[in-house]
């Protein structure tokens, strides 16, 4: 069974992202003092009393608005309250109850869910006592008066939400989930592409670039297996990059990286491989991620018996540090070979994650030196005495040798690609460790 899910809900600017900050304990959505900043669910797991629940933090809902954003938001709250468990209704106590407060409170009523009236804001509660009880109005049973910016009131509201959650069921092993980045610049489809996979409108879909500001997580399993989509905002340059809410995006898509077992790197096939391409993927590879380059729209190509290969060859020649990663041309728009991502995402994966028994890389090092011999420099001869794998995601290994100096680039380079020719490790960077041992250390 999966973690118990609990939604924040409320109008715009009463302080949700404060709060579901202040309960995971770290700044994971973006706190700002715009409305609207919060504009698509944003996950993360924490626990309360021994209970480990997934809070949702959600876009204000403003009944009443037409804006195409705003309207879009309202969506993906109510899916949320679809979603929870619990549901917590968070108000200001300094504004009263207003008119979107009623409606929302009318909207939770239909949703037959668990509701936990929360009254943020309430920092002088001893001057402002008397405030609370308006909000028995709504009839949603006792508001509690919080301050999520001076953390006051918060353990009687998780007590509360404790005592609403589902009996407790033994909970499926995530070990066998795998954690995918879908990452690109904006406007690339990475939205469209997951809301293509889970059927749903998962994510904020419109063609205003950045629509997407926060790292979002989706949990989807097929018989392909397990896995958690985390869509991204799209990185732009950082010329272009003005409000302190992109930065905060950036920071998490950076994070998101951190957090997947496999990066699915979009590129527009329209535009090809751009600069700004070059430098996400970088951040991918650096992060020892395993990668898989998604080429999207592919469908509004034209064509011929040479468009295929020319456009991978050129695709290597622009990411040349890339080219063990494997190249995936779809379409989100209209789901061509997408059913082909998840094959090949189980295969970057288990690659990311391979080691070999260090028998068996001494000896494909051993065939590779007699093949290729150690260089030299100024008569002395690099020597390598053996290899073993120090640790997975990446795979890493560990290169023993008499001189730091006289292992180069080039001659590493060579016997990661001896590695990759022997064990596969396609969609996975390789690292290699060197270390320097002496003759004698080495007879001892």
């Amino acid at each position: 069974m999966q973690k118990p899910l609990v939604a924040i809900v409320g109008k715009p600017n009463v302080g949700k992202s404060t709060f579901f900050n202040y309960i995971i304990g770290s700044r994971i959505s973006i706190v700002e003092d715009t409305p609207g900043v919060t504009r698509d669910r944003v996950y993360a797991d924490t626990s309360w009393r021994g209970r480990n629940f997934t809070l949702i933090d959600t876009g204000g809902i403003e009944p009443e608005s037409d804006d195409i954003i705003i309207s879009q938001m309202r969506t993906q709250a109510n899916i949320a309250i679809e979603l929870a468990d619990v549901i917590i209704f968070l108000t200001d106590i300094k504004q009263g109850v207003t008119a979107a407060d009623k409606d929302i409170a009318l909207m939770l009523k239909k949703s037959k869910k668990p509701v936990v009236l929360v009254c943020n804001k309430a920092d002088n509660y001893g001057k402002t006592a008397d405030d609370i009880y308006e909000f028995y109005n709504l009839g949603l049973g006792t508001p509690y008066p919080v301050s999520a910016a001076n953390a006051l009131g918060i353990g009687d509201v998780l007590d509360e939400i404790y005592n609403n959650f589902p009996t407790e069921k033994e909970n499926e092993d995530d070990d066998e989930i795998i954690k995918i980045a879908v990452i690109g610049k904006p406007n690339v489809g990475k939205s469209s592409l997951i809301n293509k996979i889970l059927g749903e409108e998962r994510v904020i879909v419109s063609n205003i670039a950045g629509t997407t500001r926060d790292a979002i997580d989706s949990y989807f399993e097929n018989e392909f297996g397990k896995y958690i989509f985390i869509d991204t905002a799209g990185l732009r340059r950082k010329s272009k990059i003005k409000e302190n809410i992109e930065k905060y995006s950036i920071m998490r898509t950076m994070l998101a990286i951190e957090r997947a077992d496999v990066c699915l790197m979009m590129i527009d096939a329209k535009e090809g491989v751009t600069e700004q391409d070059a430098k996400i993927a970088g951040e991918a590879e650096r992060a020892g991620k395993g990668i898989i380059i998604v080429v999207n729209k592919w469908d509004e190509i034209e064509k011929d018996n040479h468009t295929y290969d020319e456009y991978k060859k050129d695709i290597y020649s622009k990411l040349s540090y890339l080219t063990y990663a494997p190249i995936l041309f779809i379409s989100a728009k209209t789901g061509q070979r997408i059913n082909k991502l998840y094959e090949m995402i189980n295969m970057v994966a288990n690659q990311n994650s391979l080691r070999v028994s260090t028998s068996m890389l001494n000896q494909v090092l051993n065939e590779a030196i007699a093949i290729v011999q150690p260089p030299t420099d100024k008569g002395k001869r690099l020597k390598i005495y053996y290899m073993t794998q120090a640790t997975t995601k990446p795979p890493t290994f560990v290169v023993f040798v008499n001189n730091k100096d006289l292992f180069h680039f080039s001659y590493e380079r060579y016997l990661v690609n001896q590695l990759r020719k022997e064990f596969g490790m396609q969609g996975t960077p390789i690292r290699m460790i060197i270390r320097e041992k002496t003759d004698k250390e080495m007879n001892k």
